[in-house]
């Protein structure tokens, strides 16, 4: 993440006869130059103590200004570093969607390293769906790399039938989704469990982070509509960088 080399001040005009809180007037002038450019990610903000002299401001009413940009993932605190804009997350529902297609919907640019792929099987992978896939049934397994806007966000990991032919060149630059459809495949349900867990040191390395680093866990097993097995995918994601969104009904 790039960072000027000197604090970046903000243009702030408070109304103090304004019912509007101070803070949240101070909260919304930075984030309207984060989503104006004026401020861009890895920007370092002036601290507290010259925020508050600047603008005549006790230092508890930037702190809770800053702390209400931290909760919306605008700014993150680093030490030694202070305060930095930081990209925006990478914010997913939970339809099957490919991320590849996701990130190009949310006008992100997304790209893929391809790390591996060769063949294993069902058993190999630990992978036990009972009737529906035979422990010896050969698999693709794939490890890719995707990167939204330049930045590492995810280390995929895809188990896919045998029968699917599947392209180096093609995996590289296109959603894997859409090379099985083209195949034939009817994408039509999947059961994805979410979690967390720390890198270790080779998977913080991709995502050119510094251990320890909390990632964030999916695993789907997704099925056409037959109900044939058509992909395990157990992906880890940089938790600073993606959330997962669900919809509850009462």
């Amino acid at each position: 993440m790039a960072t000027r080399s000197d604090a970046v001040q903000v243009d702030v005009r408070l109304d103090r006869t304004s019912p509007v809180p101070l803070y949240h007037q101070l909260a919304q002038a930075i984030e309207a130059a984060i989503e104006e450019g004026r401020l861009q990610p890895g920007d370092r903000l002036e601290n507290e103590l010259s925020l508050t002299e600047r603008l005549g401001l006790a230092r508890p009413t930037a702190r809770q200004a800053i702390q209400e940009l931290v909760r919306k993932g605008m700014l993150v605190r680093r030490r030694g570093l202070g305060t930095q804009v930081v990209r925006p997350a990478i914010h997913r529902d939970t339809r099957l969607t490919s991320l590849y297609r996701d990130l190009a919907a949310d006008g992100r640019e997304p790209s893929t390293r391809l790390l591996s792929h060769e063949r294993t099987t069902a058993a190999a992978a630990g992978i036990d769906l009972g009737d529906v896939l035979a422990p010896d049934s050969e698999l693709h397994l794939l490890r890719r790399l995707r990167w939204a806007d330049g930045e590492p966000l995810a280390i995929m990991t895809n188990y896919v039938p045998a029968r699917f032919a599947l392209d180096d060149v093609a995996l590289a630059g296109r959603s894997l989704y859409d090379l099985l459809r083209e195949q034939g495949a009817q994408l039509a349900i999947a059961h994805q469990t979410i979690g967390a867990r720390l890198a270790d040191t080779e998977e913080a390395a991709l995502l050119e982070q510094a251990c320890p680093l909390a990632c964030v866990t999916a695993e789907l097993i997704v099925y056409d509509d037959a109900g044939a097995f058509v992909e395990v995918g157990r992906h880890l994601y940089r938790s600073d960088r993606y959330t997962v969104q669900t919809s509850l009904v009462v």
